[in-house]
């Protein structure tokens, strides 16, 4: 690959300084949207205000989420703000902007400038490997919040996905007893496979009273007060499905079953996993497009 890419990092959280990090073992690497006293910026050109990027990159690298307004690039660790707009002349000619879950608006700053923009959160090798650290996470949280150990324990999972999948792996090594709940029978297949139980979610009413902690992956209304009532009041239940999630809230907190809502599990339990990910993810997406060699 070719060693004359320079990239600037700006914004994000730590996944992002993990991101920086692992891409600066081979290449030229700035980092901005950062407070100096936050993180430690060894290996890196920590540029503490946007302004005084003297050098134009190749590739901008933007956080996940990009922009939390379509108008500043989301900076957590920074008391600066740095415009979308700004980093537009701070890209050479024909450069990129990579980023996770890009806005229509943010999108619509960049096309405006003729910018190529590539929205890395939508990329397979991303999400695949970033169920593993989810997963894990998820687990932790069940240690870390059950009274009982996992061994043995009656576990639904909902969703036969990438995340469910990596769950089934670990539940299994830990000898839980875990049931899989899908809609399409394919899925419910694939869950027999695993070695797993399989429910239709159409039967959810008539088994969730025999299950001691629950796992959601699916982001629709899978868990309503209908269904809630008949759970075991001592069920444990982490979603981790994506906005609106899969289990009503408001309901569970009345009845007083326990549920967590875990997201954006990998840059919170294994940055620097998610960080190499991200930064894996680019090199894939500009070693397909011929920008670099192997």
């Amino acid at each position: 690959m070719s060693r004359e890419i320079t990239f600037l990092i700006a914004g994000g959280d730590l996944r992002q300084i993990y991101a920086a990090k692992a891409l600066a073992r081979e290449f030229k690497v700035y980092a901005a949207g950062f407070d100096k006293n936050v993180v430690d910026f060894s290996g890196i050109e920590h540029i503490e205000n946007i302004n005084d990027m003297k050098e134009r990159v190749d590739c901008i690298v933007l956080p996940l989420p990009a922009s939390n307004d379509g108008v500043f690039v989301n900076t957590p660790f920074s008391k600066q703000n740095i415009p979308l707009t700004s980093l537009t002349s701070m890209l050479k000619d024909g450069g990129t902007v990579f980023g996770g879950k890009f806005d229509a608006r943010t999108l619509r700053i960049f096309n405006k400038f003729g910018v190529d923009t590539v929205d890395y959160f939508e990329r397979e090798e991303l999400n695949v490997l970033n169920a593993v650290p989810t997963a894990e996470g998820a687990v932790q949280i069940a240690m870390e919040e059950m009274a009982s150990t996992i061994y043995g324990r009656r576990v639904l999972i909902t969703g036969m996905g990438r995340i469910s999948k990596v769950l089934v792996k670990i539940l299994h090594g830990m000898s839980a007893d875990v049931t899989v709940a899908a809609r399409k029978y394919s899925d419910l297949s694939w869950a027999e496979i695993y070695g797993c139980r399989a429910v239709h979610t159409s039967e959810l009413a008539d088994s969730i009273q025999d299950y001691e902690l629950i796992f959601n992956t699916v982001p629709a209304l899978l868990f309503d007060e209908k269904i809630l009532k008949r759970a075991d009041r001592d069920v444990l239940i982490i979603d981790l499905a994506s906005k609106p999630g899969g289990v009503d809230f408001e309901a569970a907190g009345g009845i007083g079953l326990k549920v967590v809502w875990a997201l954006s599990l990998p840059g919170k339990v294994a940055p620097i996993s998610a960080g190499e990910i991200i930064a894996l993810t680019i090199l894939n997406i500009l070693k397909e497009r011929g920008g670099a060699d192997d």
